[in-house]
């Protein structure tokens, strides 16, 4: 008999003004139910938000598309320059129907980095191409079934956290959702005060309106108020079944009312009725007060796999808030004034893709 015929692949890289590319390769993201870092419309929405340009290549045999890797192109003068996949996002990494495709575009990555002076690609998912550098004890998941209503999803929280859910429950807090200019601009008072006191700048307000544009039916945003005074408040996406709530954050008014808690319980009765069926609680750093926090409220912690590889004579990009180098920044940070936290920290942020 004789052998299979090979096709051969080709890589090329894609074109983010041709609109009809950007739907064939959305179609793949949904063929393969991969994650929303991976579809071009997040990449447009770090572009239109940052500035950090949208990159990406694609595989294919006889005209399909067989792999996808999405990137972008983050450019910052304090942290160097690397293709990420996929920036401001939690995952991403190769999408290849073949061992052979995956390979196909890691080159691909790294001969674009050569040619542009990137110093480096960074992988936030698995597969780990050859002769790359993985990591899979510095960050984990946490994802959870939603329960099958709003009391049985009270009860499925354990004791001592159902507890503070319950203080919220009975603060008279108010709980508002939306997409509108007014919960932008309520969210992001919340958040920007709230990764000032962690000692993080934050992210540009144009981000978060690019994402709530970006996805006009799969992204929403839930506000806890004490009386007309925003304290706790989540930009939330919906993707395969799963809510995402992916930056978020409260005052300090929020700890005693015990805002959060509410914020996040509420999220998972809204979930819920929208037809989700997975709370996915994002990434956190290993061991640190947020990964604690998810394993108080039950979720296990499922490892997650990283990877790099650097241009010759580069080093890898450090944007590790938990890295030494930045310890004493971060406390600096935290006594700044907010309204110059604010004022300086998008442009510091718009780096940390």
């Amino acid at each position: 008999m004789n052998a299979p015929v090979k096709l051969p692949i080709t890589v090329s890289q894609v074109d983010f003004s041709d609109a009809q590319m950007l739907e064939r390769v959305e179609g793949f993201v949904r063929e393969h139910k991969a994650s929303l870092f991976h579809r071009p419309a997040w990449l447009k929405a770090v572009e239109v938000g940052t500035g950090q340009k949208a990159c990406g290549f694609i595989t294919q045999q006889m005209g399909v598309i067989t792999g996808w890797l999405a990137l972008t192109d983050a450019h910052s003068p304090l942290f160097g320059r690397a293709l990420v996949s996929s920036g401001f996002g939690v995952g991403g990494g190769i999408l290849a129907e073949t061992q052979e495709a995956a390979q196909a575009l890691a080159g691909a990555a790294q001969d674009h980095a050569v040619r542009n002076t990137v110093a480096s690609v960074e992988l936030r998912g698995a597969p780990v191409p050859n002769g790359w550098k993985a990591m899979s004890d510095k960050h984990a998941g946490f994802i959870a079934e939603l329960a099958e209503d709003d009391e049985a999803q009270l009860l499925a929280i354990p004791r001592k956290a159902r507890a503070e859910v319950r203080k919220g429950l009975k603060g008279g807090l108010d709980v508002r959702i939306g997409r509108s200019d007014r919960d932008l601009a309520a969210h992001y008072a919340v958040y920007s005060e709230s990764v000032r006191n962690l000692g993080t700048p934050v992210f540009p307000k144009t981000l978060f309106k690019a994402m709530i544009e970006a996805f006009p039916d799969s992204a929403d945003i839930l506000t806890v108020y004490s009386g007309e005074e925003p304290i706790s408040s989540v930009l939330s996406f919906y993707h395969e079944g799963a809510v995402m709530p992916f930056w978020g954050g409260g005052t300090f008014a929020a700890r005693s009312l015990r805002a959060n808690e509410l914020m996040y319980y509420k999220l998972m009765c809204h979930a819920r009725s929208l037809g989700m069926s997975h709370f996915d609680f994002g990434r956190s750093k290993t061991g640190s007060g947020p990964y604690n926090f998810k394993k108080n409220w039950g979720f296990e912690p499922q490892p997650l796999t990283y990877a790099h590889w650097h241009t010759p004579g580069s080093e890898p990009r450090d944007i590790d808030p938990t890295s030494e180098a930045y310890s004493r920044k971060i406390e600096l940070w935290k006594k700044l004034p907010l309204p110059i936290a604010n004022a300086i920290g998008p442009w510091i942020a718009r780096g940390l893709a």
